[in-house]
């Protein structure tokens, strides 16, 4: 990179000439923030608002650096090593997925619809910890609990959770063969098991295919809904009467996971829709 490219304003030009084809403008322009942001430990509004800010020259080769690999499809969160999520900074690697929007539409529903709680809430499949981690924050009455069975995963969730200033208890199991005897009674579970389906792969981006874990996000088209049921089935032994459950869902899936819901005991279902108009929550209570 020549030495003219120096500025704020420069940067910002020459990562929508390397990005452009591969990300769309809206994005070049999210991750040049992010990237700015984290470079100069300086805000987004301050970068804005003084472009000619001249950067060090070994912030100039880390940008050169992060741009190369953003150029080969690996997404911004892993090169940085983190992402924000519902206010907290969740740390992540090759065996944590990078944490969505939706999932902050369910975190938040979930605190809305639970403000001065004060009970225990399980998280299955909790892998960075993100949710558990912005649950445990933002109802601080709650007692949270979060297992996966990627003990990698657990390592990340694990370091989130001191990094944020939260205690949580972290634990490996396989949520099929989880003795429901093991765990105390939650009021709440919450849950964003795997449910993109194999047929579906089709449909993803290069880089969520070659970079983030694929038993995080695929299920098999024969059955996809396994994660599902083997949850509500464990919620049907252990959560407490009158206990609440929260999915994130696909929004294929809505109908179909409102039956199986219905048959392990659950009442007051309800399918809800995210930002872009797609089902992508579903809750219940467990009748008494």
């Amino acid at each position: 990179m020549g030495v003219n490219i120096q500025t704020i304003k420069e940067i910002k030009l020459y990562l929508k000439d390397e990005l452009e084809g591969i990300y769309p403008l809206y994005e070049i322009n999210a991750i040049s923030a992010i990237i700015l942001k984290d470079i100069l430990k300086s805000s987004h509004i301050r970068n804005l608002a003084m472009p000619e800010t001249c950067l060090q020259q070994k912030q100039v080769h880390r940008i050169t650096s992060i741009c190369k690999d953003l150029k080969k499809g690996k997404p911004l969160q892993y090169i940085l090593g983190y992402t924000e999520f519902y206010n907290c900074t969740i740390r992540l690697d090759e065996h944590t997925m990078i944490p969505r929007p939706e999932t902050e539409e369910l975190v938040d529903l979930i605190i809305k619809e639970n403000r001065g709680f004060r009970g225990n809430i399980l998280d299955a499949g909790t892998g960075s910890g993100c949710i558990a981690i912005a649950l445990a924050i933002n109802i601080p009455g709650s007692v949270v609990t979060g297992f996966d069975i990627s003990e990698a995963a657990l390592i990340k969730a694990r370091e989130n959770s001191l990094l944020n200033n939260v205690r949580i208890s972290f634990f490996v199991a396989d949520l099929f063969k989880i003795d429901p005897r093991s765990l105390k009674k939650p009021d709440i579970i919450v849950s964003n098991p795997p449910y993109i389906r194999d047929s579906e792969k089709s449909l993803m981006s290069v880089n969520v295919l070659n970079y983030e874990p694929s038993s995080a996000l695929f299920v098999p088209d024969s059955d996809p809904l396994v994660f599902y049921r083997a949850i509500t089935n464990l919620a049907s032994h252990i959560l407490a009467p009158a206990g609440k459950i929260y999915f994130e869902i696909n929004e294929a899936m809505g109908s179909q996971l409102s039956e199986l819901m219905e048959s392990e005991g659950f009442s007051g279902i309800k399918i809800i829709r995210d930002i872009n108009n797609k089902e992508r929550i579903i809750k219940g209570i467990r009748n008494d």
